[in-house]
């Protein structure tokens, strides 16, 4: 198949990955392109370009608006508007272009309110829980139309009946083959890893690691500056370490190493690829029971903690720190796989071809 997949013009599709979203991507496309579809990814402009990317903000997406048009007073930020226009010129492009099936892995609400207007059928996979500006576009195409929608978990699915209905649940999956199972851990340390962001609950792992008798490593992107110095960095102590941004091959040792890794999110995570990426390295996860992490995680391969209870998630570290890492790796195998995942994909794309 000839495949189009739209993807995030603000963070490249390449490592080290901004974010779960942009790691799914690189691992669908690249595994289509390995089964021998014909792959176009439009994205940032600094992506991967083994890709096969296009930039969704080209030279000729750029915004280029008239003094008269920026100083009228509905005008909104830059960034926003520039945004806009790129996906705006994307989609009238793809009016045209003969593909067999777009994938639309954005969160912007274009490639959503204009989906009906391509010929090929758009597969649209919904990443996060309802956003304002996702809901409106959803909802203002009530007739049936060339869009089905699939969601990343049964739980982020639900969040979204009032507006969609979701033909599919498909879980994201990691490469196996990327994240070396390792059957035990060099020392008795605590792993987080992920964007640094309030909503991540970087501290609150901190804490119960330390109330478990536990070092941590935080590894990951600064998503918000004034809580990584405020509630992040204050809380490590001696025997800590925050590594930074890491690569894939770094991350991957750090993972493998730990005993035991925590995953602390204070909203409805929509699935949680660091559970399964840890769980492909047999380390176990300890987490807080929200979002789509149950859909993840079974009695063999993590505990859970009630959200927010950070004495619960110290009790949930050390008790997951015990679990078999070959039940983990199993769970990984049978459940969080990219070749599972592609797998489905793929029958889905077939079935709408």
């Amino acid at each position: 198949m000839k495949i189009g997949v739209i993807a995030s013009a603000r963070w490249p599709i390449k490592e080290p990955f901004a974010g779960g979203l942009e790691m799914h991507t690189h691992g669908l496309a690249t595994s289509l392109r390995k089964r021998g579809h014909d792959v176009t990814v439009f994205a940032a402009a600094t992506s991967d370009p083994k890709l096969g990317v296009e930039p969704v903000c080209s030279q000729a997406s750029q915004l280029d608006l008239s003094n008269v048009a920026r100083q009228d007073l509905s005008a909104v930020v830059e960034p926003f508007m520039a945004e806009h226009h790129a996906y705006l010129h994307l989609m009238l492009r793809l009016m045209t272009d003969e593909f067999d099936l777009i994938q639309n892995n954005s969160l912007h609400y274009l490639p959503v309110a204009m989906a009906p207007a391509i010929k090929a059928p758009v597969v649209t996979t919904l990443h996060t829980p309802p956003t304002p500006w996702l809901e409106s576009a959803v909802s203002s195409r009530r007739e049936p139309s060339n869009t089905t929608y699939v969601s990343v978990s049964a739980q982020n699915g639900r969040s979204w009946m009032r507006a969609v209905n979701v033909r599919a649940v498909i879980p994201n999956g990691v490469d196996l083959n990327q994240w070396t199972f390792r059957m035990r851990p060099e020392e008795k340390t605590a792993m987080w890893f992920g964007r640094i962001t309030p909503e991540k609950g970087t501290h609150l792992a901190i804490e119960a690691a330390h109330r478990a008798d536990f070092d941590i490593t935080v590894a990951g992107p600064i998503g918000n500056a004034d809580y990584f110095e405020t509630h992040v960095k204050s809380s490590l102590k001696a025997g800590d370490l925050y590594t930074g941004h890491v690569t894939h091959t770094q991350l991957n040792k750090l993972v493998g190493d730990a005993a035991v890794t925590m995953c602390t999110p204070c909203w409805d995570e929509p699935y949680g690829l660091v559970v399964a990426e840890s769980l492909a390295c047999g380390t176990p996860v300890a987490a807080f029971d929200r979002g789509a992490m149950r859909e993840i995680l079974e009695e063999k391969s993590g505990t859970l903690a009630p959200p927010g209870n950070v004495d619960a998630l110290a009790g949930a570290v050390v008790t997951a720190s015990s679990l078999s890492r070959s039940d983990c790796r199993q769970r990984a195998e049978s459940e969080c796989s990219l070749t599972v995942m592609v797998d489905r994909y793929e029958r889905l794309y077939t079935e709408l071809v």
